[in-house]
Parts: structure tokens; C-alpha cells; sequence
């Protein structure tokens, strides 16, 4: 298990975003639904071994799933057909409206398991390196670099908040409303220690010669293995048959 996880987290960035894009890729291609929704069982197999289930179950099944229960229920109540299955009143399931659903559904569901997927096996930096070697504009993957980790930065921050806040005697746990007077109050130390790392991130990049028009070097360094061309030729030929068997079979 050991081995597997030390070779899924040390594949290239390059290569985990082709795994990702082939997982998001291939149930569009293939007909009906039920790889659709094997493809996030897969990508859970992946996460679990790369010992990210936790973040990965947070995401899909916390979030994302209650997406897709949404739009399942409004696509079978109002999706156009004459095969009715179950009315009441002014609603109707119709057995189209749930064939579509479940076509419509799975699509979404594998398509952002994959996406979250690789950013929890993809480190930020790793793939803001990669972009670098790639010829990106350095400022370009730094304002992408700063953009994923914002979340988590200011989630960070509102934790520390909420801690100084218990020390001092405030109440931050209970019933919804006790949470939200104590959520709200640390609104604004959160948005101004958010304006003050950004000044020091500025003084930082240009402490450090960021805006200056020269070829820049980086102490970060990656490096492509035997596995990530055994991966990518994998991919490729599965790929490949999956075109032929769909378009010329």
C-alpha cells in the first residue's frame, strides 16, 4: 500500500491532470450511465490509497452529492415525457425525466470526482511548477497558485479567530444562532488579516525580484519518471480503443 501511494503522489503534475481528464473525459464518451457512476467509486479506490479519503468523502459526498440529488429530483419532475410513472397534484415523475436524470447526473458526478480528485493528490506548487516548465507566465501561475489556496489560507485564519474568541470566554459552540454570533464578529478581524498577508505577499514577491524581467530560477524541482511515461502510454492506448470501439465499431 505503502509503494502504491508513494507512486500515485510522485507522478508528475502533467500526468495526474491526464488521469483527471481521462476519467472526466471517457463517460462522456461511453453510453449510458452506469460507468458514469463507477467512475467516482474509482476515483474514491484512488483517493484511498493515496490516503486522501477523508478530504475526498468531505468534498463528494458532503457537497457534491447533495448537487446532483438536486438536480435529479428537478429533472424528473419537470423533464418533458408521456411515460408517466407517479403524479400528485401538479406534479408528475415520468419515466423519461428520470431516464435523463440519471444520464445527465452521473455525467456531473464523475466529472467532478475527477476534478477533486486531482487537487487532492496534486500538490499547488507541484503544479505550479509544472506550468512554469510548461512556459506559463510566472505571474499567471501565481495568481492561479493563490486562487486555490485562498480558501483554505482564510479557512486557517477563522480558525485561529474562533480559538482567540473561546479563550476569552465567547461562546463559538452550540445552536445555529449562538455559531453565527460568534461567526459574525470575526468577519472583520478575518478580512482585515486578509488585507494585511497580502501586503506582505507583495513585499515578499518583491523582495524577491518577482517583477523583474528576467528568466527565473526556481529551488523547486520536477522531475518526470518511468511511471509517468507507463501511465501516460496506458491512458493513451485505452483511449484510443475506447474512440475506435465507440465511432468505428
Amino acid at each position: 500500500m505503502k509503494k502504491l501511494r508513494s507512486f500515485i503522489l510522485n507522478l508528475y503534475p502533467t500526468t495526474k491532470f491526464f488521469v483527471a481528464v481521462f476519467l472526466m473525459i471517457t463517460p462522456l464518451l461511453l453510453p449510458g450511465y452506469l460507468y458514469s457512476y463507477l467512475a467516482p467509486v474509482l476515483c474514491l479506490i484512488i483517493a484511498m490509497v493515496a490516503g486522501k479519503t477523508k478530504l475526498y468523502i468531505d468534498i463528494v459526498f458532503k457537497g457534491l452529492i447533495s448537487i446532483v440529488v438536486m438536480i435529479f429530483l428537478l429533472q424528473s419532475f419537470f423533464y418533458p415525457g408521456d411515460t408517466i410513472l407517479w403524479s400528485w397534484s401538479i406534479f408528475s415523475i415520468k419515466q423519461e425525466g428520470i431516464d435523463f436524470s440519471l444520464q445527465l447526473t452521473s455525467k456531473i458526478l464523475a466529472v467532478g470526482s475527477a476534478i477533486v480528485l486531482f487537487f487532492q493528490i496534486t500538490k499547488i506548487n507541484d503544479l505550479s511548477r509544472s506550468l512554469e516548465i510548461l512556459g506559463v507566465s510566472p505571474k499567471a501561475t501565481y495568481v492561479l497558485s493563490s486562487a486555490l489556496n485562498i480558501i483554505p489560507e482564510m479557512r486557517l485564519h477563522l480558525l485561529r479567530i474562533m480559538d482567540a474568541q473561546r479563550t476569552r470566554g465567547v461562546e463559538t459552540e452550540g445552536n445555529l444562532s449562538i455559531r453565527m454570533k460568534a461567526f459574525i464578529p470575526a468577519l472583520t478581524p478575518l478580512i482585515l488579516s486578509s488585507f494585511s498577508s497580502t501586503d506582505e505577499k507583495a513585499i515578499t514577491l518583491e523582495s524577491r525580484a518577482f517583477t523583474a524581467r528576467t528568466k527565473k530560477t526556481s529551488l523547486h524541482k520536477l522531475e518526470k519518471t518511468k511511471s509517468d511515461n507507463l501511465v501516460r502510454a496506458i491512458l493513451l492506448i485505452v483511449f484510443v480503443s475506447i474512440l475506435i470501439w465507440r465511432f468505428f465499431l
